[in-house]
C-alpha cells in the first residue's frame, strides 16, 4: 500500500507533484478542497453540515473536516493507497489521521516535505498566471505563453489571480509557518518524514520521489 501526505509552504508545488505521483503509482489524489465540493454536491450529513459553515464564510470545524476525512478514505479505491494533499495542517489533525489509519487499516506510509527557499516561493507564486477562459496556467518566467497575455490553447486572457501577491502569501506564510511547519518534527518523531529538494526540474523531483517510494 502506498499512503502519502505531501507537506510545504504554498507554492512549493504540492498539487503539480501530486498529479504526478498519483498517475505514476495510480492511487487517488485526495485534496481537501475536492473532497468538500463532493460532499456538498451529493449532500452527504457531512458536506451538507461542511455547507452551513462555507456558506457564513467560517472556517469548517476539524471534527468535520476529519469526519470528511475518514468517509473519504473509507473508499474502495483507497485501497491500495492514497495521497493526501491540503491535510493534515496541524498537530491535532495529524493526531486524528493516525488513529483513523489505525482503524481503517489504511496508515500513512511517507510523508514528503516538498523544501522551497522563501524567495523562490514569491517569486513562483506572484509570477503565476491563469487563462481567464479555460484555466490552462502559466508563469511569466518559468512556463510563459507563445504570446504575452494570451492562452496557447484558446487564445484566452492570462491574469494574475488576486491571491497571487506578495502580501497575501506573506500571510499565508505565516499560518504555514504557524500552524503546518510543525507537522514536519510530528512526523520525522513517527519515522516517516522525507524531505525533497522543490527546486530541482520535474523530472529530477520525480526520480528522487520514485527512490523513496521504491
Amino acid at each position: 500500500m502506498i499512503s502519502i501526505i505531501l507537506l510545504g509552504a504554498p507554492g512549493a508545488g504540492k498539487g503539480t507533484n501530486a498529479k504526478r505521483i498519483c498517475a505514476h503509482y495510480n492511487i487517488p489524489h485526495i485534496s481537501t478542497g475536492d473532497m468538500f465540493r463532493e460532499a456538498i454536491k451529493n449532500k452527504t450529513p457531512l458536506g451538507e453540515l461542511a455547507s452551513s459553515y462555507i456558506s457564513k464564510g467560517l472556517l469548517v470545524p476539524d471534527e468535520v473536516t476529519i469526519g470528511l476525512v475518514k468517509e473519504r478514505l473509507s473508499k474502495e479505491d483507497c485501497l491500495k493507497g492514497y495521497l493526501l494533499d491540503g491535510f493534515p495542517r496541524t498537530i491535532p489533525q495529524a493526531e486524528a489521521l493516525t488513529e483513523i489509519g489505525k482503524e481503517l487499516s489504511r496508515e500513512v506510509n511517507y510523508v514528503i516535505n516538498i523544501d522551497v527557499p522563501e524567495e523562490i516561493l514569491v517569486d513562483r507564486i506572484c509570477g503565476r498566471r491563469v487563462c481567464k477562459s479555460c484555466g490552462a496556467p502559466y508563469h511569466v518566467k518559468n512556463m510563459p505563453p507563445k504570446v504575452e497575455g494570451k492562452c496557447d490553447l484558446c487564445g484566452g486572457e492570462l491574469v494574475q489571480r488576486k491571491d497571487d501577491n506578495e502580501e497575501t502569501l506573506k500571510a499565508r506564510l505565516s499560518e504555514y509557518h504557524h500552524n503546518t511547519e510543525p507537522l514536519v518534527n510530528y512526523y520525522k518523531g513517527l519515522n516517516k518524514l522525507y524531505t525533497v529538494n522543490g527546486v530541482k526540474p520535474l523530472d529530477e523531483l520525480m526520480s528522487d520521489l520514485n527512490a523513496i517510494i521504491g
